[in-house]
């Protein structure tokens, strides 16, 4: 995933209003939802949904609820 991608998203998400803890903000911009994806989901770690990480398991959205 290009890491503007992620970096758009999270920006996104603090001009909504949706993220407004600076250490949150902080965490995210330093730490890509791609880490925790398996290969075939990395492409999509800027999308805004919950996504499959294996064994009926997946990774919640980035936005889930404003903190």
């Amino acid at each position: 995933m290009e890491k503007r991608r992620w970096e758009e998203l999270v920006q996104s998400l603090v001009r909504e209003g949706i993220l407004r803890s600076p250490d949150v903000i902080k965490a995210l911009q330093h730490v890509s939802r791609e880490w925790f994806l398996p290969e075939n989901m990395k492409p999509y770690a800027a999308v805004d949904t919950p996504l499959p990480i294996g064994w009926g398991q997946t990774v919640s959205a980035p936005l889930s609820r404003p903190i």
